[in-house]
């Protein structure tokens, strides 16, 4: 092993120099499995490259007896990943891109957004109410979520049910779910019980009538460098365009919101005949009030022509995907801005402002 400025390079039998990509990770086993999967998809791409894997906590990761919501801290999940990344000791970090704020710290994007799991929230019964769904459980039972966004379309659709935090990875919360009877059932994400291999645990999926998802939920994004052009080149290859696009739409309305994980925002996109179609909702703390639209808009490619002089470095929400149409791109950040300016025009600020201040008065 070598160092050559901020690069690290390794030597094989015969003398050659390859370089050492390093890939920053959170600790939990999901992180890990998620990370590797990159990993597997770089390597496969690129099999010169030598990838090593640097595990790391976060704040999200150690403060565990807090809400989510409560420690208002944006970028809970990704801080000490970012650090390592402006220190170079990492050279790209993978992340749940629900857990990256809309707008990055400056000389960071996003140079790989994959194809998206399952995107939707599911329903972990406790043992003892295997078969029922949220509508046949008894009334004032208990269902755990650390999500603002869950509690409040859920308490709406299911006036009969309570919700509580449950807070800690997919195996605290599980376990907390299986060996107490604090709660009748927990809300996870589906995407990370599928990663994990426990889909036998999905008691149900929430359909988008009865909960919509998060900005990003079930992503896997690639935050690097801006900088360097060899590695953004290099991860570029891992885009989906259709996850990217829907991506960038969500984030532009959540952003244009100025929305975060405080207040209960909501969304649902969906790729069809070159179309892409963004509903976006916010809600009370109680889902007693809400707003919720939908709009469309074209993201067929220009022509050549339009291609010409676009800047690919451009960054979109954070996010920056050479290789794809800048038009397309363009178009799916004006969707998410036009709907959530359609929303504040309804009142989603005020909605959103009183949310805010029952959730930092709890």
């Amino acid at each position: 092993m070598m160092e050559e400025g901020p690069y690290k390079y390794i030597r094989d039998g015969s003398g050659k120099a390859s370089r050492v990509i390093r890939i920053g990770t959170r600790k939990s086993q999901l992180a890990r499995i998620q990370t590797d999967s990159v990993a597997d998809k770089l390597k496969e791409l690129h099999p010169d490259v030598h990838l090593e894997i640097v595990a790391m906590s976060t704040m999200g990761d150690v403060i565990l007896d807090k809400a989510l919501s409560k420690i208002g801290e944006k970028s809970l999940f990704t801080k000490e990943l970012e650090n390592a990344l402006e220190r170079n000791e990492v050279d790209l970090v993978v992340h749940s891109l629900k857990d990256l704020p809309t707008s990055l710290p400056a000389g960071f994007t996003i140079g790989a957004v994959l194809k998206r799991e399952n995107p939707h929230d599911a329903v972990v019964l406790h043992p003892n109410n295997a078969g029922k769904t949220l509508d046949t459980l008894p009334e004032k039972s208990v269902i755990g979520t650390s999500s603002l966004r869950r509690a409040a379309q859920l308490k709406k659709r299911f006036p009969h049910l309570e919700f509580k935090d449950i807070r800690g990875n997919l195996n605290t919360r599980l376990k907390k779910l299986d060996e107490k009877d604090d709660f009748a059932a927990i809300i996870l994400a589906a995407a990370g019980l599928k990663r994990m291999g426990w889909e036998n645990r999905i008691s149900l999926i929430l359909e988008p009538e009865d909960c919509m998802y998060a900005v990003g939920q079930g992503a896997l994004a690639v935050e690097v460098r801006a900088r360097d052009t060899d590695i953004l080149e290099m991860v570029s290859v891992l885009h989906d365009p259709d996850t990217v696009l829907r991506c960038i739409a969500e984030r532009a309305f959540l952003k244009e919101l100025e929305g975060g994980c405080s207040v209960p925002v909501a969304v649902h996109t969906k790729v069809k005949d070159s179309q892409l179609y963004l509903t976006g909702a916010v809600y009370s703390l109680d889902g007693s009030e809400s707003l919720k639209e939908t709009m469309e808009t074209s993201i067929a490619p220009g022509d050549k022509q339009s291609l010409e002089n676009v800047d690919e470095r451009a960054q979109r929400v954070g996010v920056t995907a050479i290789k794809l149409p800048a038009n397309s791109l363009d178009a799916a950040e004006r969707l998410g801005v036009d709907l959530a300016k359609l929303l504040l025009s309804k009142g989603a600020k005020e909605i959103l402002t009183v949310a805010r201040q029952l959730n930092d008065a709890r």
